[in-house]
């Protein structure tokens, strides 16, 4: 843990360091629901979970995932660029508050191109925007999204190159949903935390009207550069499975939804089921620009939405409702027993005129609470 702040205790795809580990918790609804800044005591970023007495919980301590919703460097947050160490420093401490970190980039990245013949919104940023997100405590960011290839094809040499660059770096960024081929589109990051892999896929199946969203063109195929496209979601469903094998927690990240709904989709909640019975333990996603609901679904935990993050402009008092979701997670023990949420907490926000998240009032924090119970209702998501 740690970040801009203190060094992290890890990175993606490398071996853990030594440090104090989480202990397990059990679960209730009010621990879950309540907002840390709402509890007794509490600073703005969930605690970790107090011990348990279970003897084989001690033998797999927990680990903390944080995951943030939209990102991008667009209108007042493109200027931040000309520092990216500083970039995201004022959520810096917000973002680095956990073992593994991952958000969703929302912009092309990287060099030449031009903007998208017909495309209403495109949004662009420099290689800095990787280095942006490691300085501020990211792990893994992906790019599979309708905003990816905004600059086409002939930026996409240029978006690898930087993305290998971000892994090799001395504050490593894994990048997913996106790669030479198919293959490497699909393809999962691996993270060691003490000891426990993590592996994260990332895929979009946002809407492919090609006069708006020209994510279908984008997509990679065995032959071609691009990103990882699920709408026929064969391959992505067998990347889980694989990787339910080797990794001890599966995480995915999808950009799917209907832009503007705060209720999950017919084929959001069929695919979110879909995933989980190959094998994932939490799936999240973006891409209505706004929360949907969050809860358990079987064994898994799904948050269907996690709205914008760093956003080029607040909009409504919809939009702006965000926050981080941190998700502590008992590991598989021994092959005996299957991953679990054992907690879920939110850090509320709001996005300002400057694009980025301040923590939320204590009168927003409890709204932000009632809101989140009813859309974890329509979301048909359990506590």
């Amino acid at each position: 843990m740690g970040g801009a702040g203190g060094g992290r205790a890890h990175r993606a795809v490398v071996a853990a360091a030594a440090g104090a580990a989480m202990v397990l918790s059990g679960c209730t609804s009010t621990q879950e629901d309540t907002p840390p800044s709402e509890r007794p005591g509490s600073s703005s970023l969930p605690e970790p979970a107090p011990a348990a007495t279970s003897s084989s919980a001690a033998t797999s301590p927990p680990l903390r995932i944080a995951l943030a919703g939209d990102i991008h460097f667009e209108g007042p947050l493109a200027g931040r660029l000309r520092d990216p160490a500083s970039a995201l420093a004022p959520v810096s401490d917000v973002l680095s508050a956990a073992d593994l970190t991952i958000v969703n980039l929302e912009t092309s990245v990287g060099t030449g191109g031009r903007p998208e013949p017909g495309k209403r919104f495109t949004f662009s940023a420099g290689p800095e925007a990787f280095e942006a997100l490691a300085a501020a405590g990211v792990d893994i960011a992906t790019m599979a999204n309708n905003h990816a290839l905004d600059h086409g094809r002939a930026r996409l040499a240029s978006t690898l190159a930087a993305a290998r660059r971000a892994a090799r770096a001395e504050t490593p960024l894994s990048v997913v949903g996106i790669g030479r081929d198919a293959d490497e589109a699909f393809a999962p990051a691996l993270s060691d935390v003490r000891g426990t892999v993590v592996a994260t896929l990332a895929a979009s199946v946002a809407d492919q009207d090609p006069s708006a969203d020209p994510t279908g063109h984008w997509a990679a195929t065995d032959g071609r550069a691009g990103i990882a496209d699920a709408l026929a979601p064969g391959r992505l469903l067998d990347g889980v499975r694989r990787a339910r094998d080797t990794a001890d927690v599966v995480v995915v990240y999808l950009h799917w939804g209907v832009q503007g709904e705060g209720c999950p989709s017919r084929d959001q909640r069929s695919l979110a089921a879909e995933l989980v019975d190959a094998g994932a333990d939490i799936v999240v996603g973006s891409h209505a620009h706004r929360l949907q609901g969050d809860g358990r679904l079987g064994n898994a935990y799904v948050a269907y939405g996690l709205g914008n993050y760093a956003w080029y402009s607040p909009g409504d008092a919809t939009t702006s409702r965000t926050g981080v979701l941190y998700l502590t997670v008992r590991p598989r023990t021994a092959g005996r027993r299957p991953p679990y949420v054992v907690r879920a907490a939110w850090a509320p926000a709001r996005i300002g005129v400057d694009g980025l998240p301040a923590t939320a009032s204590p009168a927003d924090a409890t709204a932000f609470r009632s809101d989140r119970a009813s859309l974890r209702t329509c979301a048909g998501l359990a506590p």
